[in-house]
C-alpha cells in the first residue's frame, strides 16, 4: 500500500501499481471523474494512465487549470493531425502545440488547405472524437522512434529526434496515428466535447524564412458548448479590434517590405498618439526624480561581452558590423550605456539613488514567423530606466516603481495581474545574490498587498523580475511593465559608490520599464479601445465640420483658436453632404465634432456632437474649450 496526499491535506491509501484513473474513480476528486484530465504527481505532469507505487503528492487537473487547458488543447491538436493524415496521407507532420488560446498543427502538404478541406477535416475530427480512442503512451529508444518515423516518411519528426539528447523518447498513439510527444494527454479522444477549426496560414518550419513553408491549421476546443460560443463571440470582437486592421483604417502606422519586416513606420496620427504618451511619461518621471538620458543605437561589441549579452542573448542580437576594423552591434539593450554614464565619475552614497530614464530604441532578432504588426517587431523603443541604489534603498525603490506603474496603468484604463519570475536555467550570478533580489521583489509585493503568481524560471539571465500583465476590455493579457533586480551587471562592470566609511561598496541595479515597448503598448491600446481613444489620447480630438463652403472661414477660425491651446483639431474641407461628413468622422472615431452652419456663425457658437453620445447642444466656443481641456488635463476615460 502507498499513500497519496491531496492539496487540501487529505490522504488516501491505495495498492501499489494503481493507475491514477482508478484512484480518481475511487473518490477524492473535485467532481465527476470525467472532469479530471490529467494529474500532477510530486509536481510533475502525468497521464491518468500512469501507475503510482510509492507515497506522493497528488493534484488533479481539470480544464479550469492552466495546465489542464494546455493538455486539452494539445490532445485536440493530435486528433486534428490524425484527421488530416486520414484525408491527406501524403501530408508530413510538423509540430502541433497548445497555444495561449487553442492549438495549431503544421503540415507539409505542397499546397494550402481550402475552406472545403477544413470542413472535411472538421467532420473527420468529430468522427475520431466519437470513436473515443485511447491516447496510448509508449516509451521507446530513440533508435526505435527513428525507425517508426522513417517508415512513415515523417521527415520533420526525424529532424526533431536529431535535436533530442536523451536515448529514450515518448510516443503517443490513438488508433493508427502516432506522434512524437512528451505529453501528457487526455485519457481518450472522447474527452473532447466541442471544437472549432478557426483557419489556416502559412508558417515557416521553426519560424525561419530559410526553412520550408508549411501549412498551419488553428483550432479551439472546450468541454462545454457554451464555452465555445463565448469564445467565438470574444474572437469576433477581437477581430473587430485587430490593431493591424484599425491601424490601416485610422491611418496610424504601416509596415513595408522596402523598409523591412518587423519595422514600424509611424504615420502622423500614430505619431500623435505616441507623442502624447511620451510627453506624459517624461513629465511623470521628472516629477519622481528621474533624469533623462540618451545613448547611441550602436556600440562596440566588447561592451556586450562584459555585460554577458553575447554569452546569454546572442540568438536575439544582430550580426556585427565592422567600423575601423572593430566589430560593433546594434544595441539590444540600453543598460550598458546607462552603466557607463553612472561610471563617468565617482559616486557617493549621498548621490544615491540615481534614476536614469530613456526612451531608447533597440533592435532584437525575431523570426519572421512570429512577427505580428506592432505587437512583435524587430526594432522598438523601450521606456527603459535604471536605478542605482544601495541594498538598504532597494525595497523603497521597488515600491516607487510599483506606485508609478499603478498610477500610469490607471490613466490608460488597464487593470493588471502580477507575476514573480524566478531564476532561469541559463543565467549568471551567485545563488546568494539571486536569493536576495528575489526576496526583495517578493517582500514588496506582499507588503503592498498585491496578489501575484510565481512564474518559475522566467527571470532574465541576470536577475529575477516582477512582470505585470495588463488586462484589456476583452479580458486578454498584454505584456506590460517589468521590474528586475540585478546584482550581476554591477559586479561585471565594477559599479560602486563610496560609502560613509570612505570605502567602495557595490551598487544594486534595478532595470525597469513601465510601458515596455512603445510599439507593443500602442498596438495594445488600439485593441483595448477598438481605436476609439479617450480624448486625451486621441490623435484628432476635434473635427470642425462646416455645413457648406460659406462657413469654411468660421470653421478655420475655430480650429486656429483651439490649436493655440494644443488641442488636436482638423477642419473637414471636402465638398460632401453634411451627413457623409459626420459618418466619416464617426468612422475615424474622432471624439468631438463641431458642426457649424449659418445659425452657428450668426450666434458665434458651435453645435457639439460627441462620439457615441450624439448631439450635446450648441455651446459658445469658450465653454467647449473648457470642457475638452479639462478632459485632457484629467485624462478622462470614457
Amino acid at each position: 500500500m502507498f499513500t497519496v496526499t491531496f492539496p487540501d491535506g487529505t490522504r488516501k491509501q491505495c495498492p501499489a501499481g494503481t493507475d491514477l484513473l482508478e484512484i480518481a474513480k475511487q473518490g477524492g476528486n473535485p467532481g465527476p471523474t470525467e472532469r479530471i484530465l490529467a494529474a500532477k504527481v510530486d509536481g510533475g505532469l502525468v497521464d491518468l494512465s500512469a501507475r503510482v507505487d510509492s507515497d506522493c503528492q497528488l493534484q488533479w487537473l481539470t480544464f479550469a487549470d492552466p495546465e489542464g487547458k494546455t493538455i486539452y488543447w494539445h490532445s485536440t491538436a493530435h486528433i486534428m493531425a490524425q484527421a488530416v493524415k486520414q484525408l491527406f496521407p501524403e501530408a508530413k507532420l510538423g509540430i502541433g502545440p497548445a497555444i495561449e488560446n487553442g492549438f495549431y498543427y503544421d503540415f507539409d502538404l505542397g499546397g494550402g488547405f481550402s475552406p472545403q478541406d477544413l470542413e472535411k477535416i472538421g467532420q473527420k475530427v468529430h468522427q475520431i472524437i466519437q470513436e473515443n480512442l485511447p491516447f496510448d503512451r509508449q516509451v521507446v529508444s530513440k533508435a526505435k522512434a527513428q525507425e517508426v518515423f522513417s517508415q512513415r516518411g515523417e521527415d520533420y519528426k526525424l529532424k526533431l529526434l536529431r535535436e533530442i539528447d536523451s536515448d529514450q523518447v515518448s510516443l503517443y498513439q490513438q488508433g493508427e496515428f502516432i506522434d512524437l510527444c512528451r505529453g501528457p494527454h487526455l485519457p481518450s479522444t472522447g474527452y473532447v466535447k466541442t471544437f472549432k477549426l478557426l483557419g489556416t496560414s502559412g508558417a515557416y518550419w521553426r519560424g525561419s524564412e530559410r526553412n520550408p513553408m508549411l501549412q498551419r491549421i488553428y483550432g479551439i476546443s472546450f468541454p462545454q458548448q457554451d464555452q465555445l460560443k463565448q469564445y467565438l463571440h470574444r474572437l469576433e470582437e477581437a477581430q473587430k479590434r485587430d490593431h493591424r486592421r484599425l491601424g490601416q483604417l485610422l491611418d496610424l502606422f504601416s509596415v513595408h517590405d522596402q523598409i523591412g519586416s518587423g519595422l514600424i513606420l509611424w504615420h502622423p496620427k500614430g505619431a500623435a498618439i505616441r507623442n502624447t504618451i511620451e510627453t506624459f511619461w517624461r513629465e511623470e518621471h521628472q516629477k519622481r526624480g528621474y533624469q533623462l538620458v540618451y545613448t547611441p543605437h550602436i556600440a562596440n561589441e566588447k561592451i556586450y561581452q562584459v555585460s554577458g549579452h553575447l554569452e546569454n542573448y546572442s540568438e536575439l542580437m544582430y550580426s556585427p558590423m565592422e567600423i575601423d576594423g572593430v566589430p560593433y552591434r546594434v544595441k539590444p539593450m540600453n543598460c550598458p550605456g546607462h552603466i557607463l554614464i553612472y561610471k563617468s565619475r565617482q559616486r557617493s552614497y549621498r548621490d544615491l539613488p540615481l534614476r536614469y530614464a530613456e526612451l531608447g530604441t533597440v533592435y532584437r532578432y525575431e523570426k519572421s514567423g512570429v512577427l505580428h504588426g506592432m505587437l512583435r517587431v524587430r526594432g522598438f523603443t523601450q521606456d527603459d530606466s535604471h536605478i542605482f541604489c544601495t541594498e538598504e534603498q532597494l525595497s523603497g525603490e521597488i515600491v516607487g516603481v510599483l506606485e508609478l506603474v499603478e498610477f500610469m496603468m490607471k490613466a490608460f484604463g488597464y487593470s493588471y495581474r502580477a507575476y514573480l519570475s524566478t531564476r532561469p536555467e541559463k543565467s549568471i550570478g551567485s545563488e546568494q545574490d539571486w536569493e536576495k533580489s528575489t526576496s526583495a521583489l517578493q517582500g514588496v509585493l506582499e507588503q503592498r498587498g498585491i496578489e501575484y503568481e510565481i512564474d518559475p524560471g522566467e527571470g532574465v539571465f541576470y536577475g529575477p523580475k516582477i512582470d505585470i500583465q495588463l488586462e484589456d476590455t476583452l479580458g486578454r493579457g498584454w505584456q506590460g511593465p517589468t521590474i528586475q533586480v540585478d546584482f550581476n551587471l554591477p559586479e561585471r562592470f565594477e559599479v560602486a559608490y563610496i560609502g560613509e566609511d570612505g570605502k567602495e561598496h557595490p551598487v544594486v541595479m534595478i532595470h525597469r520599464t513601465v510601458l515596455g515597448a512603445m510599439e507593443r503598448f500602442v498596438g495594445g491600446l488600439i485593441e483595448h479601445y477598438a481605436g476609439a481613444f479617450p480624448v486625451w489620447l486621441a490623435p484628432v480630438q476635434v473635427v470642425v465640420i462646416p455645413v457648406s463652403d460659406r462657413q469654411m472661414e468660421y470653421a478655420r477660425k475655430i480650429a486656429g483658436s483651439l490649436s493655440a491651446d494644443l488641442i488636436k483639431v482638423e477642419v473637414e474641407q471636402r465638398n460632401e453632404k453634411i451627413g457623409r461628413k459626420i459618418r466619416d468622422a464617426e468612422m475615424q472615431k474622432i471624439p468631438y465634432m463641431l458642426i457649424v452652419g449659418e445659425k452657428e456663425v450668426e450666434s458665434q457658437t458651435v453645435a457639439v456632437r460627441k462620439r457615441s453620445k450624439g448631439h450635446l447642444g450648441n455651446l459658445k466656443l469658450e465653454q467647449f474649450r473648457s470642457t475638452i481641456l479639462e478632459e485632457t488635463r484629467t485624462r478622462t476615460i470614457e
